[in-house]
C-alpha cells in the first residue's frame, strides 16, 4: 500500500460562518419559527397567526404619532421608596434594575404629538418596568397627561400594559385608581376625548381605573384583559372558565371593548376616530 504526503498545504478548510443566536424566535401561539428581521418589519406580528409580540414604548410612539412630532413630557418625575419597603430584593434596587433594563425612569412615558396633523397627548406603558405596575408616579403621570389634554382641549390616548398595582408602595399605589378616575371624569365632563388601547396584558388596577374608562376602548388581538387572572378566578369560583376567557375577542363579544385593532391598522383607526368624534 502506497502512502502519500502533501508537501504544500494548497487546500484550506472552509470555515463555518457563525450564525447569531437571536435571528430566530418561536411564536408562542402557533409554534412557527420566525425570522426576527422579518418579524420586526411586520410590527412584531406573526404572519402565520397574527400573534402580537410585546414591543417597546418607542415602537408604539413611531406607529401612532406623526414622524418627528413626539415631545416627551413629565420625564423627571421618579418613584421613591417612601415606605422603606423590604423583601428579598429592596424596592430601591428593583427601581435601579428596571431603569437600567428599560432605559426609562418609570413604567409609563407621556408625549405631546400629532396624528395626521391633529394634536394629541399619548401615554405608553412599559410592561418590562416592574410588570408595568401602577405606582404613585404612574398615577401622577397619567393625571398630569389628563390635565394637559384638558388644558389644551386635545384628545388623550393611553397604551395600557400592566400587571396591576405596585404593591411595594402599599395603599399609596391603590390610591392612584381614584386619582386617575377622578381626573378622567372631569376631563370627560369638559368634553375631552379619551381612547385607551389595551395590550397584552392589561390587568389589576389599570383595568379597574383608566384602562376601561375610555370613550372608545380599543384592544390588540388576543390580549389578556381583566382584573384578577384566570387562575385566581377559577380557584375562587371553583368552575371551569369559558374558552378564550379574558381575551380581547371574548370581551368584544360581551361588550366590554369596542374594537380589536391590529398594529398595522392602529394609526388609521385612531385617526378616523379623532376625525369623527373630536
Amino acid at each position: 500500500m502506497a502512502w502519500f504526503k502533501r508537501k504544500d498545504e494548497k487546500i484550506k478548510d472552509i470555515q463555518k460562518k457563525s450564525i447569531p443566536d437571536d435571528l430566530w424566535i418561536k411564536c408562542p401561539s402557533c409554534s412557527e419559527i420566525l425570522y426576527k428581521p422579518e418579524l420586526n418589519k411586520n410590527n412584531s406580528v406573526c404572519r402565520y397567526c397574527s400573534h402580537h409580540f410585546r414591543i417597546k414604548p418607542v415602537e408604539y410612539v413611531e406607529l401612532i404619532l406623526d414622524k418627528n412630532s413626539a415631545k416627551e413630557r413629565f420625564q423627571n418625575i421618579e418613584s421613591v421608596d417612601e415606605l422603606n419597603f423590604r423583601s428579598e430584593n429592596r424596592y430601591t434596587n428593583q427601581l435601579k434594575e428596571a431603569k437600567k433594563k428599560t432605559n426609562q425612569t418609570e413604567a409609563i412615558s407621556c408625549f405631546e404629538g400629532k396624528i395626521d396633523g391633529k394634536a394629541v397627548i399619548l401615554g405608553v406603558m412599559n410592561f418590562e418596568f416592574i410588570g408595568g405596575s401602577m405606582g404613585s408616579v404612574v398615577g401622577e403621570k397619567v393625571a398630569q397627561s389628563i390635565k394637559l389634554a384638558d388644558k389644551n382641549k386635545i384628545p388623550l390616548i393611553i397604551v395600557c400594559a400592566s400587571g396591576g398595582a405596585r404593591m411595594q408602595e402599599g395603599a399609596i399605589s391603590l390610591m392612584q385608581l381614584a386619582k386617575t378616575s377622578a381626573n378622567l371624569a372631569k376631563f370627560m365632563e369638559n368634553g375631552g376625548l379619551y381612547i385607551p388601547l389595551l395590550t397584552n396584558p392589561t390587568t389589576g388596577g389599570v383595568t379597574a381605573s383608566f384602562g376601561m374608562l375610555g370613550d372608545i376602548i380599543l384592544a390588540e388581538p388576543k390580549a389578556l384583559i381583566g382584573f384578577a387572572g384566570p387562575r385566581v378566578i377559577k380557584q375562587t369560583i371553583s368552575q371551569d372558565l369559558p374558552e378564550g376567557f379574558q381575551r380581547s375577542e371574548f370581551l368584544l363579544e360581551k361588550g366590554f371593548i369596542d374594537k380589536i385593532v391590529s398594529r398595522s391598522d392602529l394609526k388609521v383607526t385612531i385617526s378616523a376616530i379623532l376625525k369623527t368624534l373630536s
